[in-house]
């Protein structure tokens, strides 16, 4: 059975999320490969990330399986994926919080009714289920 809409968008975007990380990891451990490519999407990303040393491919790791956790629980439907789903998008709202005011980005506010909106359906959703 195929989940809710929204849901199912949501899922499509945790997996694409997953993967764009998973390449983040890639082009991190073989610089100046064709991967390379992924820096032109976001250019200060690449000396953030090297900024980060070592830390850098284990973070992204973990946030690859946690955005195709997510996006699995989602697609079946499961509360665990729900629950996964809510508490990566709260720490990317923490994050684009503390880009704002750590960095001074106020750019990265524009995530904030974002994810509070998906947060609030997928929380609903969480309620609706009992």
């Amino acid at each position: 059975m195929r989940p809710p809409p929204l849901t199912f968008a949501l899922s499509l975007f945790f997996g694409a999320g997953a993967l764009i990380a998973a390449t983040t990891v890639a082009a991190l451990l073989l610089p100046g490969s064709p991967l390379d490519a992924i820096w032109s999407l976001k250019p200060q990303a690449h000396s953030d990330f090297l900024s980060l040393g070592a830390l850098a491919v284990p973070l992204m790791i973990v946030v690859s399986a946690f955005c195709a956790l997510a996006a699995v629980g989602l697609w079946r439907g499961a509360r665990w994926g729900t629950r996964v789903a809510i508490a990566v998008l709260t720490v990317n709202a923490i994050g684009d919080t503390a880009n704002a005011l750590l960095r001074h980005d106020y750019r990265t506010l524009i995530g904030l009714p974002v994810a509070g909106g998906l947060v609030w359906y997928l929380v609903r959703e969480v309620r609706s289920e009992k």
